[in-house]
């Protein structure tokens, strides 16, 4: 609606010992990792239900269980991910 543009990134980043990030604090509040280990095991997976007005809204996932709640554009993002890279496991 206001001509904006999101562009997922996804990447393999390696071991993680001395990860350093600057995101633009205007655009992220904090950034963290999660394993694919942890956003395949289903205790970390769930699904948020939204209502309308006139009842039933829609369904978007969540991942928990981790240092914050993924949820949102980023949970449909890292979903949408999972059925690409382990289509018989997500």
């Amino acid at each position: 609606q206001h001509g904006m543009t999101v562009a997922p990134i996804v990447a393999n980043l390696g071991p993680l010992e001395a990860l350093t990030l600057n995101p633009n604090p205007d655009e992220v509040e904090e950034a963290f990792t999660l394993p694919l280990a942890h956003l395949l095991r289903e205790e970390n997976q769930g699904y948020t239900h939204f209502r309308t007005a006139s009842g039933y809204g829609y369904t978007l996932p969540v991942f928990l269980n981790g240092p914050h709640k993924v949820w949102g554009l980023t949970a449909i993002i890292t979903e949408l991910t999972l059925e690409l890279l382990v289509p018989g496991c997500y």
